[in-house]
């Protein structure tokens, strides 16, 4: 489900399926590394390549194009993860997914952070439309963490009374104050060190 703009939702032509496109995708690459609140509907037009005429029959206004941005990067980070916890059963295959994590936000020195986190800290207090969408994202990710800790509970991995929920929600904790402090001290030994203590903790439980 997404939250696209109204506007957006009628049935639209190849070409104009192929602009709205080229409008988010633009979007996205400027507020994900300038921030939303830099980043004007005249710098998308201008990275875009599209007139204003042709963003606003797509879009009302600004709130329109993020909520739409933030339907793409979800999308993108989401299928990610699905691709990466999907099947994990072991904690080697929890380990697996941290480095993947950490050396990803290495290739930047922890610069921008989390996609999903960073649109968080800039419109969740001021639009409750995408505040609502990135919760529901931020639980999807979490529910595929539970996911990978029922399935070390089924497997003998993890005791049958481990809390999965609160852990979850302590290894997304980890990983989301992981990724800000990395991003703060452009190095992310930090985001590296939280979520190991995160999922030291979980193999702590280890059933015996």
């Amino acid at each position: 489900m997404t939250i696209a703009d109204s506007t957006t939702t009628r049935r639209l032509t190849a070409r104009g399926a192929k602009t709205r496109e080229r409008i988010v995708t633009a979007a996205a690459d400027l507020m994900y590394v300038g921030g939303v609140g830099a980043t004007t509907l005249d710098d998308v037009v201008a990275a875009s390549g599209v007139s204003k005429s042709q963003l606003y029959h797509h879009f009302t206004g600004k709130d329109a194009v993020v909520r739409a941005v933030i339907d793409l990067m979800g999308e993108r980070v989401i299928e990610r993860e699905r691709d990466a916890l999907g099947h994990v059963s072991t904690f080697a295959g929890l380990r697996r997914w941290r480095d993947a994590l950490v050396q990803n936000n290495a290739l930047r020195n922890g610069a921008y952070g989390c996609a999903l986190g960073s649109f968080a800290s800039e419109v969740a207090d001021h639009d409750e439309i995408a505040r609502r969408a990135l919760s529901a994202l931020f639980t999807e990710w979490q529910d595929l963490l539970s996911g990978v800790l029922r399935r070390l509970q089924d497997s003998g991995a993890l005791p049958a009374e481990a809390p999965v929920e609160q852990l979850a929600t302590g290894l997304m904790g980890a990983l989301q104050g992981g990724y800000m402090l990395a991003q703060t001290a452009g190095d992310v030994a930090p985001m590296a060190t939280s979520i190991d203590m995160a999922l030291a903790h979980i193999e702590s439980l280890s059933a015996q």
